[in-house]
């Protein structure tokens, strides 16, 4: 057999030769499993109807969205590290599979109970697309064009964010609310065959069992502690046992993980990884710029519709800079990374979503539209140039037969940083908005009033309902000023990350120590094996 592109022996400078087809297919898997995410966002309220969506309670529909991010999050370094060993197109169609399937069954679901799980079912199949279709790419471009792929790859990460809510607004405009799901299954359809024909199977080092104890150790320990995360943020506090109980249990467990990987033989997770600088330090940015990105979109989205008064697709329309941003830099961030280096590209990012988010300060009830469309596309410019910047340095600085584990790492942490985003800012909007809205309440029968100030939506429903047309505006001050903290605490944030970057991200990108002579189980593309000997 002659060596080839990344076959064991073959130039692994080469790459494969239909590499840019390969990075199409994957990028439609993965913006299929992005998008009905964000297309879900518009789609709460109408959930809540009984006549329209499923008469869902609050509750509820915190968990449709939960159930979710749950099952995504505790399920990324499982499917990771089972893609390195068992192939990661196996795992990519797999994922897209049960993710269609678990579409058909959220779209037709007759109760939010059934629609909660098929949510959950949804996480654990996305859960193996993403780190896959990032793993693969590392496998089959060559190490100077994997920055541009890179670039790609993180801006249709930004494209389907941005695009999610005003297709959802579309759908609902014309179609009932399970269209929203039903959408993913011909996508999903094309992703499959397109799978099949394109994209050749990658794995890592052959002959490697799976770490089954290791495995279950890190789902359970996420499980719980994104579960505290998530119910940190719903009930708006960490007193209850719900929240520091199964939070604290969640840490436990991973500290277990970590114990048990540095005594297994053929640990999933190398702890050596997190001494590289290059890999330590992108995977802390994705988690700040995740934190600060995600509690953006959270007040933002009640902003425009219950402050500015926006429908569905005009809001989801506002979130196109942010998409159009996120495509033009993202690309355009992995050639600056060559000139200018890592360190001031990534810097420059979190630089500009601090810049972002500060600004929300500016923004009142009746601010002119061009500012908030400024603020998104600087958001969406900030986060295009960390992305692809910490995804470049997280790959390269790991060897090519971990890219499994690396890409899931990356996805873990951006997961568990935006759940932080959206519980931590959450909360803190709360407990703000309670506090500005108490006296105001007075107005209301005892009996409601605290119902009533649990939030924006509530307040103005109970002024409504009960004729008190002069609440409202003193309402939405309250949230006003309730978003302007959270705004400046996820600057903060933003500008944390920024500083670690400039003190710890390597200037040039890292490239792993190739092993002196063949490495058994480098490595390999099994579409090769047909091509000759």
């Amino acid at each position: 057999m002659t060596p080839g592109p990344g076959r064991p022996g073959g130039p692994a400078h080469e790459g494969h030769p239909r590499r840019w087809a390969v990075l199409a297919v994957l990028v439609l898997s993965l913006v299929s499993i992005i998008l009905d995410n964000t297309v879900l966002n518009v789609t709460l309220r109408t959930l809540t109807d009984p006549e329209e969506g499923l008469g869902a309670s609050h509750s509820q529909v915190e968990w449709v969205l939960s159930a979710y991010t749950l099952a995504f999050a505790a399920m990324l370094f499982t499917w990771g590290v089972l893609g390195d060993r068992l192939g990661r197109r196996r795992v990519l169609l797999l994922g897209l599979a049960l993710f269609g399937l678990s579409s058909l069954a959220g779209a037709y679901a007759g109760s939010p109970e059934q629609l909660i799980a098929a949510r959950a079912c949804m996480g654990v199949s996305g859960a193996a697309v993403l780190p896959s279709t990032l793993a693969t790419i590392a496998a089959v471009f060559p190490m100077r064009e994997r920055p541009k792929a890179l670039g790609i790859w993180a801006a249709s990460v930004g494209f389907a964010l941005g695009i999610g809510p005003v297709t959802g607004g579309l759908l609902l405009a014309h179609f009932w609310w399970g269209s929203v799901f039903l959408i993913n299954v011909p996508i999903v359809a094309v992703c499959l065959v397109a799978v099949v024909l394109v994209v050749p199977e990658t794995r890592g080092l052959a002959g490697k069992r799976v770490d089954a104890g290791g495995l279950l150790l890190s789902i359970a320990g996420l499980v719980l502690l994104v579960y505290g995360i998530i119910e940190a943020g719903r009930t708006g506090g960490v007193t209850q046992p719900t929240v520091w109980g199964t939070g604290l249990a969640g840490l436990g467990l991973l500290g277990v993980f970590l114990w048990h990987e540095r005594r297994t033989a053929e640990p999933s997770l190398e702890l050596g990884f997190f001494r590289l600088k290059a890999f330590s330090t992108a995977v802390a940015a994705v988690g700040f710029v995740s934190f600060a990105m995600m509690g953006f979109l959270f007040f933002s989205a009640f902003y425009l519709q219950s402050v500015r008064g926006y429908t569905p697709l005009q809001a989801g329309s506002c979130t196109v800079a942010l998409a159009v941003a996120n495509v033009v830099c993202g690309p355009l961030s992995t050639v600056l990374v060559r000139s200018i280096g890592p360190r001031n590209v990534c810097a420059a990012g979190m630089l500009a979503v601090t810049a972002a988010l500060s600004g929300v300060v500016f923004v009142t009830q009746h601010a002119p539209l061009w500012l908030i469309l400024v603020l998104f596309a600087a958001l969406g410019a900030g986060v295009a140039c960390v992305m692809p910047t910490a995804a470049v340095s997280i790959m390269n600085a790991i060897p090519r037969e971990k890219a499994g584990v690396a890409s899931a790492m990356n996805n873990t942490v951006r997961q568990l940083g935006g759940a932080l985003g959206v519980a931590v800012l959450g909360s803190l909007m709360g407990a703000a908005y309670r506090s500005g809205i108490e006296d105001e309440l007075a107005v209301l029968p005892p009996s409601v009033r605290h119902e009533a100030g649990e939030s924006l939506d509530a307040t103005l429903l109970a002024a409504t309902r009960l004729g008190e047309s002069g609440l409202v505006g003193p309402a939405r001050q309250a949230f006003l000023d309730a978003m302007h903290l959270a705004a400046g605490a996820a600057a903060a944030a933003a500008l944390v990350g920024a500083l670690a970057v400039l003190r710890w991200l390597p200037s040039t990108v890292t490239t792993p120590k190739p092993a002196a002579g063949p490495v058994p189980g480098r490595e390999h593309s099994e579409h090769t094996k047909a091509q000759g000997s």
